[in-house]
């Protein structure tokens, strides 16, 4: 089970290096519906339509997860331990679902392999 965080996506979106790394391991993989609205934002803003890039996520069988009740409560309980990391709501989204599937997490955030998770957390680059 893999999990992509936003900047692996955007990574995809916008052809940046890790891209390809991504694109070998999207299928099946977990998104979070908040890290989804932070996608659809960043790349309205620079220009593309929202639906489209939605609809690829679709075709590349990227499976948009809800962030429920339960990932709230694990999102929540890692609020203490990523304080003064710069540490985004939405990067705890992401966190929370691979805590909370056991899944690796697809990332370009660097910072991620200093918070001290018990997480499997693959650069893409």
């Amino acid at each position: 089970m893999t999990v992509v965080d936003a900047s692996a996506v955007l990574a995809l979106i916008f052809e940046e290096p890790g891209s390809a790394m991504v694109l070998a391991q999207c299928r099946g993989a977990l998104f979070s519906a908040v890290n989804l609205d932070e996608i659809l934002h960043k790349v309205a803003r620079h220009g593309l339509d929202p639906a489209a890039v939605e609809e690829q996520l679709t075709k590349l069988q990227i499976i948009v997860v809800p962030f429920d009740a339960g990932q709230a409560r694990v999102s929540a309980a890692l609020h203490p331990r990523v304080h003064g990391t710069d540490t985004s709501f939405a990067d705890r989204a992401c966190l929370s679902l691979a805590l909370a599937t056991g899944g690796a997490v697809l990332t370009a955030d660097t910072k991620w392999r200093t918070l001290g998770l018990d997480l499997d957390i693959r650069l893409i680059r």
